[in-house]
């Protein structure tokens, strides 16, 4: 476009915001401010989290109360035919292990809902926290991000199409 003698110059616009550059700018720098604290909050929470699981391993005497049932857990691990024999601890261990990897994957899909100002928790954020957390890699392709037309359907109340797409059938 041509500058015509008289006129000043167009401002420059921010992308697809309608204000001037400098103000996109200020925006866009207050946004990343307030993303780089969530992350830095989330980081002191999982911090904390580990914190405190580590104590509540130290302190535990009573190693007969779980919140996951030790046959379901023995009968997984006789489910390899390499499994003969199982020592009495090995399932208290993997219950326990089991509960602390679904605590923590608990707390940051909590935090992707928190950030998308929300107090339900959904698939898309336990896909979310999966995504982002490199120690999870093992669970992308078992937890699809599906950000389609099932995901609509669900916010408008309508149930899911498939009433099993949300269970995992091991091979």
């Amino acid at each position: 476009m041509d500058q015509q003698p008289g006129h000043p110059a167009p401002p420059v616009i921010g992308v697809a915001t309608g204000v001037p550059y400098a103000a996109a700018s200020g925006t866009y720098q207050a946004y990343q401010n307030l993303y780089h604290q969530q992350q830095q909050q989330q980081q002191q929470q999982l911090q904390m989290f580990w914190a405190d699981q580590y104590r509540e391993i130290e302190q535990t005497t009573d190693f007969r109360n779980h919140s996951l049932p030790l046959a379901r857990i023995k009968k997984i691990m006789k489910a390899d035919e390499d499994v003969r024999m199982i020592a009495a601890e090995a399932p208290v261990v993997f219950a326990r292990a089991c509960e602390m990897f679904i605590l923590e994957l608990t707390h940051r899909s909590w935090a992707h809902a928190e950030e998308n100002k929300r107090r339900t928790l959904q698939k898309n954020d336990i896909a979310a926290a999966i995504s982002r957390t490199d120690v999870f890699d093992f669970l992308i392709d078992i937890v699809p991000r599906e950000e389609g037309k099932e995901d609509v359907a669900h916010a408008l109340g309508a149930p899911p199409s498939d009433p099993l797409s949300y269970y995992y059938v091991p091979k």
